[in-house]
C-alpha cells in the first residue's frame, strides 16, 4: 500500500489551507474541553481529582502521542478515516466513518436538551420538556447552517468558544478556591475520601475517559492545515496541558464550593455559578456572564465536532465507502452539505423520539449522551489498531521519499514496543468505558442496559449495511 503523505499531493480543488497552529489548538481546546459534562464527573465525589490524574498519566498521554504521529505523518482530509483506510481498507474505514458521523448525530440532542435545562435555570424560567425539545431542535439547524458555511468563517465558533471554556473553568477553580477560604469546603478533602473505591461511582468513570477524547478531531481538516507536520504534534502538547490543568482545577473548584450530595448532573453548573459568586448585584452579573459564555461553549463544541465528523463522513462518501448523499458539497463554499444536513435530520428525529419517551430532561439527557457515548468509543478501537498497522507497514514503504519525509516528522519514541502498550492501555480504557456505560456499577438496570446495547447492535447494523451496499455501488460504477 502507497505510504505517501496527503500533503505532499495536490491540494483537493477548492479547498483552502486556512488552518493555522493556533486555529488548531483553539479547535481541539473547543472540541475536548467539555463544560457541560464537568459536574458529571465532579458528581463522583472528590476521588474524581484522582481518576482525573490516573486517567491523564495512563490513558491521555499515550493516546495523544499516538494522535500526535499519526496527525504529522498522514495529514489528510478525514482524519481518522483516512488513517483506518490506509491501515484496513475501504469497509473498515467505511464502518469507523459511519460509527464516527453517526454518534455526533446522537450526541447533539444530548448536548441542545442541557442547553435548554440549564438556559432555563439560568433565567429562572418554568421551561417545560416540549419547549427544550423546540430549543434543542433550532440549535440543531443553527448548528447546521455553520457547518455549510466555509472553514475560514466557522472555525470562529471554536476558538471564541475555546477562550469561553477557558474563562469557565477559570472562573469555577479560583471561585471555588475564594468560596473555600471565606466559607470553608463544601467537602472534607482527606486521603480516604480522595482514595477511590469501586462503587456506584464507577458509573461516571466513563465521563472522564470520555471527556479526554477528541484530539484526532482537527485531522479531519487535514488538507485545510498549513503546516501539518509541525503544527499538530505542537498543537496537541500545548491544547492537551491546558485540557488537563482546567479539567482537574475546575473539578476542584466544583467540589470546594459545593457538596457532592447536591451535583446535579444538569443543574449543578448554575448551581455552582450561584454558590460561588452569590447573589449580590455583582455575583448576580458575573453569574449570567458565566453561564451565557457556558451556553455558547456548548454551541461551539457541537459546531467542532459536526465539522469534523461531517468531513470525515463526506471524504468516505467521496471513496464510496459511505452512500454518495454524504458526499454532495456546497456549489460555492466546498463543504459537506450532504452530511451536514443528514446530520441534523437525525438529529431530529432522536430528539423527538426520545423526547416522547423520557419523564424528564435529566433522563433525556443522560440516556441519549450514554447511547451516543458508546457508539462513539468504538471507533477508537479501531484507531488503536490502524496506528500499529501503520507503524509496521512504514519500514515496507517501497518509495524512500515518502519513508524520508515521515521519519523527519513526530513518531511515538521506544520503536514498536512502545507503541504496543501504548495502544493495548488505551484499548482497555476504552472497553472499560464501553462497559461500564451499558452495565452502570451500583445501580444496575436491565431495561437501561438493554435499551443501550440494542441501540448500538442497531446503529452497527445500519453501518454495516450501507457501507456495503456503497462498496456494491462503487464496484459495479467501476465495472460500468
Amino acid at each position: 500500500m502507497n505510504t505517501a503523505v496527503t500533503s505532499r499531493k495536490a491540494q483537493p480543488k477548492g479547498v483552502q489551507k486556512v488552518l493555522h497552529r493556533l486555529d488548531m489548538t483553539l479547535f481541539t481546546v473547543s472540541a475536548v474541553l467539555i463544560v457541560d459534562q464537568l459536574t458529571a464527573s465532579a458528581a463522583i465525589g472528590l476521588q474524581s481529582i484522582f481518576w482525573w490524574l490516573i486517567t491523564l498519566v495512563f490513558f491521555f498521554v499515550p493516546y495523544g502521542l499516538i494522535i500526535a504521529e499519526l496527525g504529522s505523518n498522514y495529514p489528510q482530509e478525514g482524519g481518522i478515516y483516512a488513517w483506518v483506510r490506509r491501515a484496513f481498507g475501504p469497509l473498515w474505514a467505511g464502518r469507523t466513518a459511519w460509527l464516527w458521523w453517526v454518534n455526533v448525530a446522537f450526541w447533539m440532542p444530548a448536548v441542545y436538551i442541557l442547553f435548554a435545562s440549564v438556559l432555563s435555570d439560568l433565567l429562572a424560567l418554568d421551561l417545560s420538556l416540549t419547549h427544550k425539545i423546540i430549543i434543542a431542535l433550532v440549535l440543531t439547524w443553527l448548528t447546521v447552517g455553520v457547518n455549510i458555511l466555509t472553514l475560514d468563517i466557522s472555525k470562529w465558533i471554536p476558538n471564541i468558544g475555546a477562550v469561553c471554556k477557558v474563562g469557565v473553568m477559570l472562573a469555577i477553580g479560583i471561585g471555588g478556591v475564594v468560596y473555600a477560604l471565606r466559607f470553608g469546603v463544601a467537602n472534607e478533602f482527606n486521603l480516604t475520601n480522595l482514595s477511590p473505591n469501586w462503587s456506584a461511582s464507577l458509573a461516571f468513570l466513563p465521563v472522564i475517559v470520555y471527556n479526554y477524547l477528541g484530539l484526532e478531531l482537527m485531522s479531519g481538516a487535514g488538507d485545510e492545515m498549513k503546516n501539518p507536520a509541525r503544527d499538530v504534534p505542537l498543537a496537541i502538547i500545548s491544547s492537551g496541558l491546558m485540557i488537563a490543568s482546567f479539567y482537574i482545577f475546575a473539578t476542584v473548584g466544583i467540589l470546594l464550593a459545593l457538596p457532592v450530595a447536591d451535583i446535579g448532573l444538569i443543574s449543578g453548573l448554575v448551581d455552582t455559578f450561584r454558590r460561588i459568586f452569590g447573589s449580590s448585584t455583582v455575583g448576580n452579573a458575573l453569574v449570567m456572564l458565566l453561564g451565557i459564555m457556558a451556553l455558547f461553549s456548548f454551541i461551539a463544541n457541537m459546531v467542532s465536532w459536526t465539522l469534523g465528523a461531517n468531513r470525515s463522513a463526506a471524504e468516505a462518501a467521496k471513496n464510496g465507502d459511505l452512500p454518495a448523499f454524504f458526499a454532495r458539497m456546497h456549489p460555492s463554499f466546498g463543504t459537506p452539505v450532504g452530511s451536514s444536513v443528514l446530520c441534523g435530520a437525525i438529529a431530529t428525529v432522536v430528539i423527538v423520539v426520545y423526547g416522547m419517551l423520557a419523564k424528564n430532561a435529566e433522563e433525556l439527557f443522560w440516556t441519549t449522551f450514554a447511547f451516543s457515548s458508546v457508539v462513539f468509543l468504538l471507533p477508537y478501537l479501531v484507531l488503536f489498531l490502524a496506528f500499529l498497522k501503520l507503524r509496521r507497514m512504514l519500514p515496507k514503504a517501497k518509495n524512500s521519499a515518502d519513508v524520508s519525509a515521515i521519519q523527519k516528522t513526530y513518531r511515538v519514541p521506544g520503536g514498536f514496543a512502545a507503541a504496543l502498550i501504548l495502544s493495548l492501555i488505551c484499548m482497555a480504557f476504552i472497553v472499560q468505558s464501553i462497559v461500564f456505560f451499558i452495565f452502570k456499577p451500583g445501580a444496575f438496570d436491565a431495561n437501561y442496559a438493554i435499551a443501550v446495547t440494542v441501540g448500538v447492535v442497531l446503529t452497527v447494523i445500519a453501518g454495516e449495511v450501507l457501507v456495503r451496499w456503497s462498496r456494491s455501488h462503487a464496484k459495479d460504477s467501476q465495472h460500468g
